[in-house]
């Protein structure tokens, strides 16, 4: 039967059911149908109705959960499911360093000298901490074709810091590596990771622009734009990261180098603790201080000579005020941020570009306060004068619970930095990749240009 006799067939049934005459019996047995449907639907809804399962490591709330809900049990916080999932399901290969030439020299210098272990401190130790992490975590697969992500390893401002590379030549070694990738050829880099722990970001790698333009950066460096013509972050793939804190303020309570004090023994209404650097902001603080002592510490650090403060000496001068003042450097992020959650002062941000980590997870209204830094004066010290303590304390226990986030632990913990930072690469995960030199054909294979099946590629590959 061809089409139309099968679409005379269809209307012809159709305009004989039509016909039909419904009786007595057909309506009652109708409405005992559709009765005995409707609670079987309730049964079954009733049945389907439960909790979505959590991840073993946070207390997942269904939906965005009120603000409230992240803080009720500390040490868990509340993920929202949209974008993330129910729970963890990740896939990230780590490159070794072995196996792509040049890769050991962006993690030990020119002449393999520089040690992980004399990088794993400082702000750029974030960059061998989640390595480390990665290389022990359960996430890991050694089969780069189920991968979801890949990794690649550097330690390159601390190896540039330490005279292991100059600019040039962490330049030239980075587009060696990225040639030898073919997983990074074939989507274009848009599952490959990086970190970039400094204020400079990703223009530690000159040519970023070019190579890693759609690749996932972990950094806790935001916007640029004041000090470069473009910046290197961007929000709709990259990751914002906790900078490094000092690991004898982040141990066990008990074990810290510095406890916090309650608020009445405080000396300080408020302190900043850090070098002017010739920055309007910290300058002004300075002089500040100057004009009201007994309300703001803040002596100019030196660091060297006979006035340097130890690391413990410090943290002890960080704990003795109700507010910590968190003032922009170099750039716009500043560590003195998540050093305030461990020694239990309220954290002010007094930089107006800056970025902060798991916006998706913590409210920083209820745990902080972002001051104009146009408004550096008098005027800071009588508001920060007129919060009462009880206020104050709210928003320390706040961030008493949220801090672990701060943390460089095993995703294994219940909250840690490492943990958010895997949630957020979770909701990076595409099903499907492509680039400019990616094709696909009937069968599903992908091809080059030459038509060359994927398998069939050959490093080093050209790149831009």
């Amino acid at each position: 039967m061809g089409s139309v006799g099968r679409g005379r067939a269809l209307f012809t049934a159709g305009n004989a059911h039509q016909n039909i005459v419904c009786g007595r019996a057909h309506q009652i047995g109708a409405l005992a149908l559709i009765a005995a449907t409707f609670f079987l639907t309730r049964a079954l809804d009733r049945l389907y109705d439960v909790p979505i399962p959590s991840h073993p490591s946070l207390s997942t709330v269904a939906g965005e959960s009120p603000v409230g809900t992240l803080f009720q049990h500390p040490g868990f916080l509340s993920w929202p499911n949209r974008g993330y999932g129910t729970s963890l399901s990740l896939k990230i290969y780590v490159y070794e360093e072995s196996e792509v030439d040049g890769l050991r020299e962006l993690m030990r210098g020119r002449d393999g000298k520089i040690s992980a272990e004399s990088c794993a401190k400082g702000q750029w130790g974030t960059q061998v901490k989640i390595h480390h992490l990665l290389l022990k975590s359960k996430f890991r697969t050694s089969r780069k074709e189920e991968a979801d992500l890949f990794f690649v390893p550097s330690y390159v401002k601390c190896v540039r810091m330490n005279g292991g590379l100059n600019d040039k030549e962490i330049n030239q070694t980075y587009v060696k590596v990225l040639g030898q990738m073919p997983y990074f050829r074939l989507s274009g880099g848009r599952d490959h990771v990086f970190v970039f722990p400094s204020g400079a970001g990703a223009h530690l790698f000159r040519s970023w622009a070019v190579f890693l333009n759609r690749s996932i950066i972990l950094t806790p460096e935001g916007d640029r734009t004041d000090k470069r013509p473009i910046s290197s972050f961007h929000t709709w793939k990259d990751i914002i990261i906790p900078g490094n804190v000092d690991d004898g303020l982040t141990t066990f309570y008990e074990s810290r180098i510095v406890q916090p004090i309650p608020l009445s023994k405080r000396k300080y209404l408020a302190n900043f603790l850090g070098r002017a650097q010739g920055k309007v902001g910290r300058l002004q603080l300075l002089d500040l201080a100057k004009q009201y002592p007994d309300k703001l510490e803040s002596p100019e650090l030196q660091l060297t000579g006979p006035n340097k403060l130890g690391r413990v000496e410090y943290f002890t001068h960080l704990r003795n005020a109700k507010f910590c003042l968190s003032p922009r450097g170099e750039s716009s992020w500043t560590l003195r941020f998540y050093e305030s959650f461990f020694v239990e002062c309220v954290p002010v941000i007094l930089s107006d570009q800056i970025e902060l980590p798991f916006q998706n997870v913590i409210d920083y209204t209820l745990i902080s306060i972002k001051w104009p830094s146009t408004q550096i004066g008098p005027q800071l010290l009588k508001y920060l004068e007129s919060i009462p303590d009880e206020a104050i304390e709210s928003m320390i226990a706040g961030g008493r619970e949220v801090r672990c986030l701060w943390v460089y632990l095993p995703e294994s913990e219940p909250c840690s930095a490492m943990l958010g930072i895997l949630w957020e690469l979770q909701r990076k995960v595409r099903r499907f990749h492509q680039s400019v030199e990616t094709f696909w054909l009937h069968n599903q294979s992908i091809v080059n240009r030459e038509f060359v099946e994927f398998h069939g590629w050959r490093t080093p590959l050209p790149l831009p």
